[in-house]
């Protein structure tokens, strides 16, 4: 009589845990909700990894001391890319010194001082709207304001600074959600203790959405770095076989230099036209390695 008592017992326990239906019908959409999007990542990640392994085969032979470190020669079918590969770091640096400082001090306007009403709603959709502008129309605009109008000729400052332009919307967006998503309580704490809103915004949220504010100058400088048509009329230049000397000098510039190998000087063996594009590519993702190794850091050392 105990032993079906207690049969009973873990019988009714089993019928109590067993699946219904309706857990059986959401454990099957899960599992196809999960492959499907670990399908659409798989999509996306393999392009970029036969890309990148097709550069590094074709690529790899042609990186080595010399090809970083030395000239272009014979026409610039042969030699290095030394002068190319100081001319983008000159305007990747040279934009994110225009366009950060700009872009931030417009997101923390918007974010934290602004009134929400129709001129700040247009001024955010301009913003949008500003992201999704042709590089071209950008080139023209670098060329009708800062080559003209400013005077700067074609240089690396008209470059960098067409560059900042377009980048901008990407700094601005990134630091505006940062601090959004930095807790209204962070604020009304300082503001309870007496701080000021600009005290609140320099010690507090600034500090706990630098996070998010480095992922705007990731996208930036893969943006930067990988750019032709705005910089081809404000100031790279074909070949420059001199390195920069300021930033009023013309400069060649990796992307640039790809395409001009690529499309106007015959006679360029494969081999280094895809070293160029190998080392484009993988200075870009240093970049972006180091940021995004340095964003991790900080906010590891969120206390929320």
């Amino acid at each position: 009589m105990t032993y079906s008592e207690g049969d009973g017992g873990v019988s009714g326990q089993s019928l109590m845990f067993a699946a219904t239906p309706l857990n059986t019908r959401n454990h099957r959409l899960q599992w196809l909700f999960r492959a499907l999007f670990g399908l659409m990542t798989l999509i996306l990640v393999v392009p970029v990894g036969i890309i990148f392994g097709v550069l590094l085969v074709r690529g790899g032979p042609a990186i080595s001391f010399e090809f970083l470190f030395s000239y272009p020669s014979d026409g610039m079918t042969a030699g290095g890319i030394w002068p190319a590969l100081v001319g983008t770091m000159w305007l990747v640096a040279v934009s994110l010194i225009a366009s950060v400082p700009v872009g931030v001090a417009a997101a923390i306007y918007l974010s934290e001082y602004a009134p929400d009403n129709w001129l700040t709603r247009g001024i955010n959709l301009a913003i949008i709207n500003l992201a999704g502008v042709p590089s071209i129309v950008h080139a023209l605009f670098g060329v009708g304001a800062f080559v003209i109008f400013a005077g700067f000729g074609t240089s690396i400052l008209a470059a960098s600074l067409t560059l900042a332009v377009m980048t901008l919307p990407l700094v601005i967006v990134a630091t505006r959600e940062s601090l959004q998503a930095v807790p209204m309580a962070f604020r009304e704490a300082c503001w309870n203790m007496g701080a000021t809103r600009w005290q609140t915004i320099r010690t507090v949220v600034l500090p706990n959405a630098i996070s998010g504010i480095l992922t705007g100058v990731i996208l930036s400088v893969s943006r930067t770095a990988g750019e032709t048509a705005p910089i081809m009329f404000t100031g790279a230049a074909f070949f420059f076989p001199f390195l920069p000397a300021s930033v009023f000098d013309q400069t060649m510039a990796m992307a640039m230099h790809l395409f001009v190998i690529s499309t106007a000087v015959p006679g360029v063996p494969d081999e280094l036209k895809y070293g160029t594009a190998l080392t484009l590519i993988t200075l870009v993702l240093l970049m972006n390695a180091a940021s995004i190794w340095f964003r991790s850091y900080l906010r590891g050392k969120k206390k929320w």
